[in-house]
């Protein structure tokens, strides 16, 4: 399955966009509770972007041709994003070394 950069990223961006204008129309909410939102929809979305089609042998397929190879799939990529991220390590992280 392949992805055009400029989607992904465009799409990103967006749904950040969208998680900081709720932020700011709700500043008394929990912003965890806003991203277990943000993440929870993201996550219905994909999977329904994701389902297998109709042919069994399609090799494309493949990787998320059951919903626990879906779940395997999605837990592949939430990896690789979240390492990806400027946000993956915090200065307060319990395992950062402190001199």
């Amino acid at each position: 399955m392949e992805h055009h950069f400029d989607t992904h990223e465009e799409t990103a961006r967006e749904l950040v966009e969208l998680g900081n204008r709720l932020a700011d129309l709700r500043p008394e909410a929990d912003l965890r509770d806003i991203a277990d939102g943000l993440l929870a929809g993201a996550v219905h979305w994909w999977l329904y972007a994701n389902q297998p089609c109709e042919d069994r042998e399609c090799e494309e397929c493949a990787p998320i041709s059951t919903a626990d190879r879906r779940v395997a799939e999605l837990r592949r990529l939430l990896q690789e994003f979240a390492q990806s991220s400027d946000y993956y390590h915090s200065p307060t992280d319990h395992d950062v070394a402190h001199a």
